[in-house]
């Protein structure tokens, strides 16, 4: 499942350059996530570096892109393939 950042989002800039995959861009008033980049840090790490750091906890699994751990990890392997 692809996380989403809510409008809760107050702007503060540490969780873009956590993204290892580029997901997180800064959208018309707040930041987003391109679901076709999130793995939720799976192949990078054990947790989502975003959510580690969001300091008001506005990044929650979106609903509408439930991928399970295999999916996660293939879509892993095709960003990081050179």
């Amino acid at each position: 499942m692809a996380l989403y950042i809510t409008d809760e989002c107050i702007n503060c800039d540490v969780c873009e350059p956590e993204c290892p995959n580029g997901a997180i861009t800064q959208g018309e008033e707040i930041y987003v996530i391109a679901p076709e980049l999130c793995t939720e840090c799976v192949g990078h790490y054990d947790v989502s570096q975003c959510t580690e750091v969001c300091p008001v906890d506005c990044i929650l699994k979106d609903p509408n892109h439930e991928e399970g751990r295999d999916v996660l990890m293939q879509k892993y392997r095709e960003l990081v393939k050179q």
